[in-house]
């Protein structure tokens, strides 16, 4: 395999990086290729687990020795800190690399420039910013994750042509095909936590489990401001022993509730709203406990009350060739809403790709620093 420029040899690790995503977080997704000055491929490796060795480090091993007077393309910054492995850099440095290109700079306030700026000292050609707006998207979840400790937010729904969530007798299965609802399952594999509301809890029952299982079991996170949704009977609590389950309440649940709840083996986390679990406090627990990607999957009042908060970052809507119709079917967002239609895109990295007989719409949505 010979590559003909700098950008078609990073697109190719940052296609490897993309692999590590559900496995190495709250780790970046990263890959690495290592090619001789003419572009010939010699070796490649991504980051494939939290605590493992580094993009960097697999691409070395894989060359067998072949590393002296080559360049190392890597799409982050190579580390320079000791944490779950030792720092890349000074792999880097033994491994006599003519060049290192790399996609962009680590935003990790402990790290930021200091592997380049070693990597400089050291009389290694250090050239960044190739494919830097891809390199830079790739990491936004990590990047959130870093500077705000809250988890990036994926929302995921599927409708009917006419924008239907449910039929107005509330019935909503299935609206979308087989096909759809098998890439919704390797999502939630890789996610983790899934929230949902307690309308959709009384609806549907959910289990909010990944089928067949993911390289991630996520932590099920029901908001339910007086907690008395679940019930002995509900799918969460007699699922307890495959996946835990967080209740976040707010302060009108009793604290004879709350008992309850945890005699069942729940966790329950009391937020400070009086009436309303307050979203952005779940948020900032769930990046506490450092979650980097959680899945929104929940009713139009849940999904509008994030949406009106601007908590969402990424969506995965699939639209399913069906009609509903009726004044009282429901719709996927509710909330407050905007006032006016958007003049610009609200979505941006927006593609789209058929499964089965539905269509995938996913984009990120325009709002901070995610895009």
């Amino acid at each position: 395999m010979k590559f003909a420029s700098d950008n078609e040899v990073m697109r190719h690790a940052l296609q490897l990086a993309r692999q590590g995503f559900g496995t190495v977080e709250p780790n970046p997704q990263v890959g690495a290729v290592i090619v001789s000055p003419q572009g010939e491929w010699i070796a490649e490796g991504y980051h494939q687990v939290f605590g493992g060795p580094h993009a960097e480090i697999h691409a070395i091993q894989n060359a067998a020795s072949r590393t002296h007077g080559q360049d190392l393309f890597v799409t982050l910054e190579p580390c320079s800190h000791f944490g779950k492995t030792p720092p890349c850099v000074q792999a880097v440095l033994a491994a006599g690399f003519r060049r290192v290109v790399v996609g962009c700079q680590d935003p990790a306030p402990h790290v930021a420039g200091q592997g380049l700026q070693q990597l400089r000292d050291a009389g290694v050609e250090v050239l960044v910013g190739v494919c830097e707006h891809e390199a830079t998207a790739l990491i936004a979840p990590f990047r959130k994750h870093i500077l705000q400790q809250r988890p990036w937010v994926h929302a995921k729904w599927a409708m009917t042509l006419d924008g239907r969530v449910a039929a107005r007798s509330g019935h909503s299965k299935w609206i979308s095909c087989e096909e759809s609802r098998s890439i919704v399952h390797a999502l939630r594999g890789r996610v983790e936590a899934i929230i949902t509301g307690a309308g959709t809890l009384r609806q549907d029952d959910p289990l909010l489990t990944a089928r067949p299982p993911g390289p991630r079991v996520p932590l099920r996170v029901l908001i339910d401001s007086h907690g008395t949704a679940l019930q002995p009977q509900s799918q969460l609590l007699r699922t307890l022993t495959i996946a835990p389950v967080l209740v976040c309440v707010a302060q009108c649940c009793t604290a004879e509730q709350q008992a309850f709840l945890e005699g069942f083996g729940v966790e329950v986390l009391r937020t400070d709203g009086v009436d309303c679990v307050q979203i952005e406090q779940v948020l900032q627990e769930l990046g506490r406990r450092r979650m980097t990607h959680v899945l929104l999957e929940s009713g139009p009042r849940l999904m509008g009350a994030f949406f009106d908060q601007g908590l969402i970052d990424e969506v995965h809507v699939f639209v399913a060739p069906k009609i509903v119709g009726g004044d009282a079917a429901l719709s996927p967002v509710g909330g407050l809403g905007q006032a006016q239609i958007p003049r610009s895109l609200s979505l941006s990295a927006i593609t789209q790709r058929t499964c089965g007989a539905d269509i995938l719409i996913e984009g990120r949505f325009r709002h901070g620093d995610s895009n």
